[in-house]
């Protein structure tokens, strides 16, 4: 690699807040939050949405999502005729 061109890569830890799964890896993001891991370590943290540990790709569980008040409320919106084509 070409010195002084690229961002510096580091050790990073990565926060799933929904899966409540975090891991050590080495990265370009940074982070002025840090979190001190389990090898005494001081290291930033950056804090992500989804992950393996979350994802229902990955972990064989799908979330349930409200259909039925998403029908509701469209039916509320715009109305429903029975029967109508």
């Amino acid at each position: 690699m070409k010195p002084g061109i690229h961002p510096p890569y580091e050790p990073v830890v990565f926060r799933d807040k929904a899966g409540g799964f975090a891991f050590l890896t080495r990265s370009t993001a940074t982070s002025d939050t840090t979190v001190e891991w389990e090898d005494g370590n001081m290291y930033p943290v950056v804090d992500v949405e989804i992950s393996s540990a979350s994802h229902p790709f990955y972990t064989g569980h799908a979330r349930v999502l409200d259909t039925a008040g998403r029908v509701e409320r469209f039916e509320q919106r715009y109305g429903r005729t029975r029967g109508a084509r």
